[in-house]
């Protein structure tokens, strides 16, 4: 905005109402050394937690921090120095905003978070005893002019302002389009927040900004507003605002006496592959807003203007919905209702649908060619080609009804479909949905050879070739293909593992089984299709299902079965690095692989028999992971709770017993040499990390082996190499024993010796479960904290 204002009348105009200037500094105590950066703002952020009102705010805005110890300043040639740190304002604007933080981090949370305590603020406020020099011929007293106020949380809400226009006292809330008067307490005081006085529920209503203007220029900047002050192309953007306003009030109050005409050309049948002319969903429609009461003859005239054809040269067929739910045009009787009004001839039907019938813009004539509505038919054409698979749409005909098909209807084919005269031909009506029946003899007067003929029939024709016939596929005919047509449907493929995948849609027939599905799918992908595995979409909960298995016997319809018609349709797939046949046969299971130093930490998916052990898994894993040299070779199962050691899995144990993962995971590691082979007074003991709380656990939990009466501090060395932690580091971590949930410490020099006993299995209370004895590790965490949401997570929508 300042920069569209350069060279304006208005140049330089933002600084001149909103910049203010402040002085941020540090002062030396012991030294004569001082270090200050004058600095504009334009707009000043108060920290309310734990305020009561403004001035508290700005005085620990201004408050002096004392920088002293490991926190001294570096002052140059004087060193590490004592210091005093502070912010002081050497001015005030003329329009004075205040930022009040109500949004502010909460670690405890991970989130931010909205404050809603009660924090008062002023009509009139005075801010000279913040200032550097005060000015006494301009003091810096404020009066209060706009409230923005926000009702809701941290994710949403609803805003609303409260002005005081002329700086009187006489308030306005601007609440989305609607402005009202109110009372100064409703703008002030019932925004302060904090605890109602009635009911003790904490505010979510309260304000979060504040606008000031120094009374000293209340004058200049709320002066009023003349006619000659407003630029000429304001008052005209304004004027058509209210003429577009009133506008659309007099259409919505005369939205009763009109009706909405779609019109369809015959371009809009172009293109259309299915049932009937056109698509209902997808074509464009040119809409006129008509009068009920006009006649058709003024009707005739708006199409006329809003087609730019003459009357003669357009003709009007509106569609009708049949009982075999085809939508086909049928004829108006131009003489008789050509006086009856819109309404009548519509049947009171809002939209109505109508097919305009035209002249040839190519080959412009006066008019169109006369409609016997007693001895002709209107008939629709189109032309099937089997090698294509395709429909192509070609006009429309008058046909006698007692003539001869071959007399005349062939030759008007032979041309539109470009066949030679003479071709032998197949001739078809498209009945309704997976109905279409063949057209014989085409001898015969069209009156005998059709039932039930009447305008808006739709005929289909291909040209007869005896190879194609001979391959008898369900494309060989329009018949066949519009049997398919009817199975046809659009499917959405996702990939299972990417939530921002967009997907893709193919087209697929209703009957098609699993492999079929698979192959045009891998098609796509190009993969192969046994690598592919599908899940089911549970549509009225718009979540993942149970997955697809490739011996499924049913067909596709039935996967969708209880969707509504026009209900997406949706499938969801994975990639395989096994074939879906052996994975089916398989156990899909999760797991951590840590190598013997702890460093490289992966998920592995594995897939072991369902029937199978341990030690299976074990087997699977060493296909997908690269040993150390010169290590042992030997990997063990851990299973991980909060960060410790629960449990070491036997070999030999069934991985059917193995509860789901849930709150634990599983984890394979290498077992490093020196644990394999244990005296009879060494044991292996859990190692974890926490910090402060044994609850706190975090990190990479870890076995260390441990000698009976051997001292502590050689523990201490062997944890020490293990983590690759430097001295100094190391001397922060403090050693612990941990049972059943307490910590006894073990100093670095007491010289205490452990004791084997102390570290066996104690028996919990009831005698039920055993508690084993772990080390504790604790020191700062110092790992990122990961995020609480994974990529496959489905977000809330908040609507506001």
């Amino acid at each position: 905005m300042e920069s569209k204002m350069k060279g304006t009348c208005v140049d330089g105009m933002i600084p001149k109402l909103f910049k203010g200037r402040m002085q941020s500094y540090i002062r030396c105590k012991e030294v004569d050394h001082l270090s200050s950066q004058t600095e504009a703002f334009y707009d000043i952020q108060l920290n309310i937690k734990g305020k009561h009102n403004i001035l508290e705010s700005f005085r620990d805005y201004v408050t002096v921090e004392t920088l002293e110890g490991d926190n001294r300043y570096d002052a140059g040639p004087h060193g590490l120095q004592e210091a005093e740190k502070g912010v002081i304002f050497l001015s005030f604007p003329p329009v004075l905003h205040l930022q009040l933080m109500r949004f502010q981090y909460d670690p405890i949370t991970d989130n931010n978070v909205k404050v809603n305590d009660r924090f008062e603020f002023p009509e009139h406020l005075s801010l000279d005893q913040f200032l550097q020099v005060s000015e006494p011929h301009d003091p810096a007293d404020y009066i209060l002019h706009a409230v923005l106020v926000h009702s809701g949380d941290n994710h949403g809400g609803h805003y609303v302002v409260y002005i005081n226009p002329k700086g009187d006292g006489k308030w306005f809330k601007f609440d989305d389009d609607v402005v009202s008067r109110c009372k100064k307490n409703e703008a002030i005081e019932h925004n302060f927040g904090g605890h109602d006085d009635d009911i003790i529920v904490r505010q979510c209503t309260n304000a979060y900004m504040l606008v000031y203007i120094r009374k000293s220029h209340i004058d200049t900047v709320l002066a009023p507003v003349g006619e000659e002050d407003i630029p000429e192309s304001l008052k005209n953007r304004l004027l058509e605002e209210k003429q577009l306003e009133a506008q659309r009030r007099k259409e919505r109050n005369e939205a009763h006496l009109y009706m909405q005409v779609q019109v369809l050309l015959e371009d809009a049948f172009d293109g259309h592959q299915g049932n009937d002319l056109f698509d209902v969903d997808r074509v464009h429609y040119r809409s006129f807003r008509v009068k009920k009461s006009s006649t058709l003859s003024e009707f005739l005239q708006l199409l006329s203007h809003g087609l730019n054809f003459d009357v003669p040269q357009i003709r009007p067929w509106p569609f009708n919905l049949r009982t075999n739910q085809t939508l086909r045009p049928t004829a108006l009787d131009m003489e008789n209702d050509i006086g009856r009004t819109m309404q009548d001839i519509a049947e009171n039907e809002n939209p109505w649908t109508v097919f305009v019938e035209t002249v040839d813009p190519e080959n412009v004539v006066p008019k169109l060619p006369t409609f016997e509505k007693d001895s002709d038919v209107l008939l629709f054409l189109k032309k099937y080609d089997p090698k294509s698979r395709s429909i192509t749409y070609c006009g429309h005909v008058y046909v006698a009804i007692a003539e001869r098909i071959c007399d005349c209807l062939l030759p008007i084919i032979w041309q539109r479909g470009n066949l030679p005269h003479g071709t032998e031909i197949l001739l078809y009506e498209e009945v309704k949905p997976n109905m279409v029946e063949e057209i014989k003899p085409l001898c015969e007067p069209l009156e005998k050879v059709l039932d039930e003929l009447m305008d808006g029939d739709v005929l289909i024709f291909q040209k007869y070739e005896s190879e194609q016939m001979a391959a008898k596929n369900e494309y060989t005919t329009a018949k066949g293909f519009f049997r398919e047509l009817y199975f046809r449907t659009e499917v959405t493929f996702y990939d299972k593992l990417s939530y921002s995948d967009p997907g893709f849609t193919l087209q697929l027939s209703q009957k098609m089984n699993y492999d079929q599905v698979a192959n045009a799918v891998a098609e796509y992908l190009d993969t192969d299709p046994y690598l592919l595995q599908f899940f089911k979409y549970q549509g009225y909960r718009d979540v993942l299902g149970n997955p697809i298995k490739c011996t499924y016997e049913g067909q596709l319809k039935d996967i969708f079965a209880g969707f509504k018609p026009k209900q997406s349709k949706k499938i969801y797939y994975q990639k395989l690095s096994i074939r879906i046949d052996e994975l089916e046969n398989k156990r899909q299971f999760k797991c951590i692989w840590t190598n013997s130093q702890l460093k490289e930490e992966k998920e592995l998916v594995l897939y072991p028999n369902k029937s199978g052990t341990v030690q299976d898994l074990l087997d699977e894993a060493r296909k997908q992971i690269q040993l150390l040299e010169n290590s042992s070779g030997r990997l063990r199962l851990l299973e991980i709770i909060s960060s410790k050691i629960f449990n070491v899995q036997k070999e030999d144990v069934i991985l059917d017993c193995l509860s789901s993962p849930g709150t634990k995971t599983y984890r394979i590691e290498e077992i490093p040499k020196d644990e394999l082979d244990l005296g009879p007074d060494e044991m292996l003991v859990p190692v974890a990390h926490f910090q402060k709380e044994i609850f706190s656990t975090f990190g990479v939990p870890f076995f260390i082996r441990i000698k009976n009466r051997e001292p502590f501090a050689a523990v201490r060395e062997r944890i020490q190499a293990k983590l690759e932690v430097p001295d100094k580091e190391f001397e922060k971590f403090k050693l612990a024993i941990v049972i059943m949930g307490r910590q006894k410490y073990i100093a670095d020099d007491c010289g205490d010796v452990v004791r084997i006993e102390d570290f066996q299995p104690q028996t919990m209370q009831g005698g039920s479960m055993q508690a084993r004895p772990w080390i504790g590790l604790d020191h700062i965490n110092k790992t990122p904290r990961p995020s609480r949401y994974t990529c496959l997570e489905k977000p809330i929508k908040i609507h506001n």
